[in-house]
């Protein structure tokens, strides 16, 4: 085999070697509670995206909707925390081992997101828009502090 041949042959066993090591694991607990809180996670950043481009006045203010989004984020708030079980830190979690090691700074900042959503959600009914903006960012701050201490990327 000439060189040219062995280079082709060692980036083929590379490439092949690299196409493993992108693929994330699977979630194999029977109840899979890391897909499950993923996916609330994931709905719950769908459901406050939009509100926080009213907030940085990149889409117009609709009451009717932000409300509507308000009260969902509210109602999401609450349903994460407890699929964070003493068995659900494998792969492919996000979590990090505080969760478990600090379980009340973790349920500090689960209260803390609960209680902005709820006062989000209460200013969404009435609140001018310098209020809400205000909310908003608070509730972002929030999370951007926990997923900082409690999540690994």
């Amino acid at each position: 085999m000439n060189i040219s041949g062995s280079r082709i042959l060692i980036a083929t066993a590379c490439a092949l070697a690299l196409c493993g090591c992108g693929e994330e694991a699977q979630d194999t607990h029977p109840d899979r509670p890391v897909t499950q809180r993923r996916l609330l996670f994931k709905q719950f950043t769908r459901t406050l995206e939009p509100m926080g481009m009213v907030a940085r006045e990149r889409l117009p203010f609709n009451r009717p909707e932000f409300l509507a989004s308000a009260l969902e984020l509210q109602r999401l708030s609450s349903k994460p925390w407890p699929l964070f079980t003493p068995d659900s830190n494998y792969p492919p979690t996000h979590a990090k081992p505080e969760v478990w090691l600090k379980a009340v700074e973790f349920k500090a900042a689960q209260q803390a997101l609960q209680d902005k959503s709820a006062a989000l959600a209460a200013l969404a009914r009435d609140a001018n828009l310098d209020d809400l903006k205000a909310a908003v960012n608070d509730l972002q701050t929030s999370c951007k502090s926990c997923h900082d201490q409690f999540r690994s990327d």
